[in-house]
């Protein structure tokens, strides 16, 4: 494995042509909402004094679901555990990639008895389960951070995946690892910053960054709809897209009017109860047709690749 240190982009900026849709993201496992609360605060959204109503989680969940399926994804549901109520955030249970299921080692305890359940689960659909540390031993690697995108799978690291981990995805994948470095406390996972919308464009916030990784982050979206700080903290980066279709918890004006401009459409979500616990639409949703040599291209050895 190779360690460079670059953010170039190969991709040259280009002009405002239609959506190039994404391969991957036509299928996801989600996690039944049954027994999410609030019981601990592990990001500044979680506030133990304002419990989501258990009626309408269901009605909201159950939407998301509708909405995914209306715009032509399929839907895997895994049964939440009654001792793990942040479980119903499928993205972190693990990074799927071809076979391989490389299931999340959480930083907080809290969240780690979740592997007893997606292990199994992983496994139960053919994937050959791998784990980069387990039970607070070895780094801590969360799904949430890492989206396949252009030439390598993008990783954010610091609040909750460690950088020592992002050795381990490349290696394990035989693939080049863009690594971010996550500065905001509101933006402690990627996928709160970060948003694939199709082959050479994505929603990014620099504020989530720090400087270097802020500009990395630029370079490697040939085409970026960059986000205000305030725009992101409205959940909106935490969004899925199934084809040209973007599934959103929100959309502030300028961000609808660039997407609707590149031929996207935009179905907006109530998911507000879901937030409580600090996490929205691509939180709840974990894609399991991520493809090397279709999505991410094969690279020998690994590559990690740091501002």
């Amino acid at each position: 494995m190779t360690t460079t240190s670059t953010a170039r982009s190969t991709v040259p900026r280009g002009a405002t042509a239609g959506p190039r849709p994404l391969a991957w993201g036509r299928r996801y496992l989600l996690v039944d909402p049954a027994h999410f609360r609030v019981d601990y605060a592990i990001n500044p959204f979680m506030d133990l004094a304002d419990q989501p109503d258990p009626a309408r989680v269901r009605e909201q969940w159950d939407g998301l679901v509708r909405a995914l399926v209306e715009a032509g994804a399929e839907v895997e549901v895994l049964a939440g555990r009654p001792d793990s109520p942040d479980m119903v955030y499928a993205m972190n249970l693990g990074l799927v990639v071809d076979d391989r299921a490389l299931v999340s080692h959480m930083r907080y305890p809290q969240r780690r008895r979740e592997q007893a359940s997606a292990t199994p689960w992983f496994a139960g659909q053919g994937l050959r389960p791998v784990h980069v540390g387990r039970d607070g031993v070895g780094p801590h690697l969360e799904a949430g951070d890492a989206f396949a995108f252009g030439d390598a799978l993008v990783v954010g690291y610091g609040p909750r995946t460690e950088e020592l981990a992002l050795k381990h995805l490349a290696t394990e994948l035989d693939v080049r690892v863009r690594g971010l470095r996550i500065s905001h406390p509101s933006m402690y996972h990627l996928d709160l910053a970060f948003c694939p919308l199709d082959e050479t464009r994505a929603m990014v916030c620099p504020a989530a960054f720090d400087d270097a990784s802020a500009a990395a982050a630029l370079a490697i979206v040939p085409e970026p709809l960059v986000l205000t700080e305030e725009e992101a903290l409205t959940f909106c980066a935490n969004s899925v897209v199934v084809g040209t279709t973007v599934l959103m918890p929100a959309c502030p004006a300028r961000v609808r009017r660039v997407l609707e401009g590149w031929g996207f459409d935009v179905v907006l979500l109530e998911l507000g109860e879901l937030h409580k616990g600090g996490g929205s639409v691509r939180c709840l949703t974990n894609p399991l047709d991520v493809r090397r040599g279709r999505d991410l291209p094969s690279v020998p050895g690994g590559e990690v690749l740091l501002p």
